[in-house]
């Protein structure tokens, strides 16, 4: 499963910067006129220098004890286990399990 987190700043933004900066401008003007903390101008600048590409890298999360497709398999095979039981199946506890359920939005409601 992956996916970007990036939530703080555009991608056009982030070129408005680099091309105000490429201009002769500061680091201090640059933060005040777009109002962007020091640190993020030299990460951007740092990696615009290296790669050429200001675009974050997509984040790739492993599932640590619970593989999703596993899980679901078996919830299917014994839809009335408690979550104590999926996780003593699992080698977690309980709560782990929850979590995953949580994650991949499966409820435990009986009909």
């Amino acid at each position: 499963m992956c996916y970007n987190i990036n939530m703080a700043y555009s991608i056009d933004l982030r070129k408005k910067v680099i091309e105000y900066l490429s201009k002769g401008n500061s680091q201090r003007q640059a933060q005040k006129v777009f109002g962007v903390s020091r640190s993020a101008l030299k990460a951007w600048q740092k990696k615009y220098k290296q790669t050429g590409d200001l675009k974050d890298k997509e984040l790739c999360r492993k599932f640590k004890k619970l593989d999703p497709e596993k899980l679901l398999s078996y919830v299917r095979e014994h839809p009335s286990a408690y979550l104590k039981e999926i996780g003593e199946a699992f080698g977690c506890s309980g709560m782990a399990v929850l979590k995953a359920f949580r994650r991949l939005n499966i409820t435990r409601k009986k009909n």
